[in-house]
């Protein structure tokens, strides 16, 4: 589903502010995979989904999305195939427009139609209230308020239904919980872990929490200067703990004081 061979990036090369993001990522995720990406700050995660999404071009690589290469494919053009949930519960939406024209904006643009908002149909329109309703949020009920009078709980559980409305060859969860409280961050993961897994979505998420990126998911890699230095699969990532996971951490020498832990180990 996904394929990155050799990815390179580095800012600003040959001056004072030189800075190597990325150093030869090679990484492979088959359709349904589910991947949590752990490292500590600077490592690349964030870099490393832009480049994914198009945002920001490689210096050297090569980008494969379901058969296709996407490597020189501008952002606006991918977002039809890639859904991207961002740590900021105000990015992705837009504050002054309504619940529903927001939805009908991404499923206009993912759905590959270039309609306005008038030829959203009235059937789209309550598949849009029947979508929101299994949230769980009462959101159904508020189709018509602008969003920026949700709360960032509320905006990114919407976000994340307006990335998922139609179903993404790839979905990019970028520290989506990580500005909200921990029972708001717990019921959006459980939205996530629902919607990916409903859907079938090929997944990756960057977390900082040890439970979330052993619990979701099949697969966890471990990122550090822009190197992917650990992957856990299998038996291994499926019988450890959070202190194990730790101790990985350990073991390349890495150290993040933004790791979080819902219990102790």
């Amino acid at each position: 589903m996904l394929k990155l061979t050799n990815i390179t990036k580095t800012f600003a090369p040959g001056t004072v502010n030189q800075k190597t993001a990325l150093c030869g990522i090679d990484l492979h995720l088959a359709p349904g995979d589910f991947v949590t990406v752990l490292g500590s700050n600077g490592a690349g995660k964030s870099t490393l989904f832009s480049v994914i999404a198009g945002s920001i071009r490689p210096d050297t690589g090569s980008v494969i999305l379901d058969g296709q290469d996407v490597t020189a494919l501008p952002d606006y053009k991918r977002s039809k195939y890639i859904g991207r949930l961002f740590q900021d519960p105000l990015k992705g939406t837009a504050p002054n427009m309504t619940i529903a024209e927001n939805l009908a904006l991404a499923y206009l643009r993912s759905s590959g139609r270039h309609s306005p908002f008038s030829m959203v149909s009235a059937a789209e329109r309550r598949e849009f209230r029947d979508r929101l309703s299994q949230l769980g949020l009462g959101l159904e009920d508020r189709m018509d308020s602008p969003v920026g009078l949700l709360s960032g709980g509320q905006r990114q559980a919407l976000t994340l239904l307006m990335a998922t409305l139609v179903t993404p060859k790839l979905l990019l969860l970028d520290e989506h919980t990580a500005a909200l409280d921990p029972a708001t961050a717990e019921k959006v993961l459980e939205l996530t872990k629902s919607i990916v897994a409903q859907n079938r979505i090929t997944c990756l998420m960057i977390t900082h929490d040890i439970s979330s990126a052993l619990q979701l998911g099949n697969r966890t890699i471990i990122m550090n200067a822009g190197k992917i230095v650990g992957e856990l699969d299998g038996p291994e990532r499926a019988n450890m703990d959070e202190g194990q996971l730790l101790e990985v951490f350990r073991r390349f020498r890495l150290n993040d004081d933004r790791l979080l832990f819902r219990d102790a180990p």
